[in-house]
């Protein structure tokens, strides 16, 4: 039965996954940096005798598994290949050798699973029908974002796949479960850069000056009021202004000029633009109704993730096949962002998440922080899923 082939070359080949992870997480690049990563991801294909191209998207590789009859059907799994700017502060054997650098968002992870589903795939293609494109993607964590360079490069054409399939770890979900929501899933996400321009003076004189950062408390009140006043409620939208400076300024010196930096996240795209237009003539309007210059930008980011919901279902059904309907979760709407969104936007996709957290082994970090890692036992578990959605994918 090949399921439970796959199964047996999970267990198999989970060590090995393990150590690929490792390699990869003390050997982080950050975006559109990673050369050697797509070096080592070259070098394993062709261990594995997978057919590839490296290259695409500068760093990224992209890969071929014929099986019988390979033109019948064609289908993608996809992973990220690209680390942070963070410094890792765990205490491992693994702890990233980059200083400030740090694969805290487990791209490692998800580079590692995609290696080891080929492998697994690579050895089973004599009993699938079908053809399974592998997409090694960098540069998921800055706009533009790698997936929309890859689809320009022509990653989804010749041959095209008809539906794409990726994962993405998942800390508060314990390992040996995967979670996936259809429709709907994740946020489109955009960066707002506001500058306000005053006339700065002595802090004891405000009536000689225009005064910038009293301008910008009341803009950023009444960006919030826009989003909360506005926005339709069963789509939730959040402002979040993370960064406030000014250009000099001390306790008796008023500035010139303030600087903010922001994201605005929401899922509908109707939405999304009407409310880039509100924020910027909010902005503009009270800064000259004080007095003062705003300059407001935004730059687009990427668009809201959509899980066709047929092959979200099928997926669901699956993997409840693979691990057992107690180890499948559904999971809410996530106001965070991911490039795979765009690769959304052209052909039926499904991204689910992969568990990776275990509280009696002190593995609880979020993502995005300094001292995330993940369970490795969850490894096992990801690589024959991936490879068992696949195969199941191509209707086999």
């Amino acid at each position: 039965m090949l399921k439970n082939k796959i199964k047996k070359l999970a267990q198999e080949f989970h060590q090995e996954t393990i150590e690929i992870r490792r390699h990869i997480h003390m050997n982080p690049e950050l975006s559109y940096e990673e050369k050697e990563t797509g070096l080592f991801i070259s070098k394993k294909l062709s261990e594995y005798g997978i057919e590839h191209d490296h290259g695409i998207a500068d760093n990224g590789v992209l890969g071929m598994i014929k099986g019988k009859n390979p033109d019948k059907k064609i289908i993608a799994l996809r992973a990220d290949i690209d680390a942070l700017p963070i410094l890792e502060a765990n205490d491992v054997a693994y702890k990233s050798k980059k200083e400030g650098i740090m694969h805290a968002c487990g791209h490692d992870a998800h580079t590692a699973s995609l290696l080891g589903a080929a492998k697994i795939l690579n050895q089973c293609k004599n009993e699938f029908e079908g053809s399974i494109k592998l997409l090694f993607q960098p540069a998921e964590e800055r706009l533009p974002g790698g997936a929309s360079i890859m689809i320009k490069e022509g990653a989804l054409e010749n041959p095209k796949p008809t539906s794409i399939i990726g994962q993405h770890v998942h800390p508060p979900l314990a390992s040996g479960k995967i979670g996936l929501k259809p429709g709907i899933y994740m946020a489109s996400a955009d960066e707002i850069y506001v500058t306000v321009t005053g006339r700065g003076g002595h802090g004891a004189l405000p009536q000689d000056c225009i005064d910038p950062i009293v301008i910008t408390a009341h803009i950023i009140t009444a960006l919030q009021q826009i989003v909360s006043r506005n926005a339709n409620p069963a789509m939730p939208s959040v402002l979040t202004l993370g960064k406030i400076n000014s250009t000099g300024g001390s306790t008796n010196i008023i500035p010139n000029e303030v600087k903010l930096m922001g994201t605005f996240r929401t899922f509908d795209e109707t939405w999304r633009n009407d409310a880039h237009q509100k924020m910027k003539k909010m902005a503009e309007s009270i800064a000259d109704g004080m007095g003062a210059k705003c300059e407001f930008t935004v730059v687009r980011g990427y668009p809201a993730l959509y899980n066709n919901p047929e092959l979200a279902i099928n997926t669901k059904q699956w993997a409840i096949d693979f691990l057992g309907e107690e180890n499948v979760v559904d999971l809410p709407l996530r106001l965070t962002a991911e490039d795979f969104a765009y690769y959304s936007q052209v052909m039926p996709a499904c991204f689910y998440r992969l568990g990776t957290g275990n509280v009696s082994k002190g593995i609880t970090s979020p993502v995005h922080t300094n001292t995330f890692d993940i369970d490795e036992d969850c490894l096992e578990l990801s690589i024959g899923l991936m490879a068992w959605l696949a195969i199941k994918e191509l209707g086999n």
